[in-house]
């Protein structure tokens, strides 16, 4: 099935999906089944959709999951700020030379923004990884 669209409307890219799904979900009184959220975005999103997008989510560690019948319940278990964290670590994951990808990163911060990092480093719990 296609997904109908009006004239002028325009095509939501996945990471905007995916915040708007997340949202949704913080806004929720508790956990919800993916009919939930659909009714909640309106827009004409097809219920696969809305079920993809929060399968990437769960697959992210973003949103929880539990078994609901045949379907599931979701939570949310970060924010945005948290989804973009994710996909930030994912990008560091991936590439070889991690040093020069986050010397990069620093060197391209605005002044404030590093006076911001700055405090949160020396603020931070120490890291279990050891790196």
């Amino acid at each position: 099935m296609t997904e109908q669209r009006g004239a002028g409307a325009r095509r939501r890219g996945q990471g905007e999906l995916e915040a708007q799904v997340l949202a949704t979900l913080r806004a929720a009184p508790g956990p919800v089944v993916a009919g939930w959220v659909q009714e909640r975005l309106g827009g004409g999103l097809a219920y696969t959709t809305v079920v993809t997008i929060l399968t990437r989510l769960h697959a992210k560690g973003a949103v929880a999951r539990e078994r609901s019948g045949r379907s599931f319940q979701w939570t949310a278990v970060a924010d945005e700020a948290g989804l973009a964290a994710l996909r930030m670590r994912r990008v560091l994951d991936s590439e070889a030379d991690r040093e020069a990808v986050l010397a990069s990163f620093v060197n391209t911060l605005s002044p404030g923004d590093e006076r911001l990092l700055r405090t949160l480093l020396e603020t931070a719990e120490p890291s279990e990884e050891g790196d």
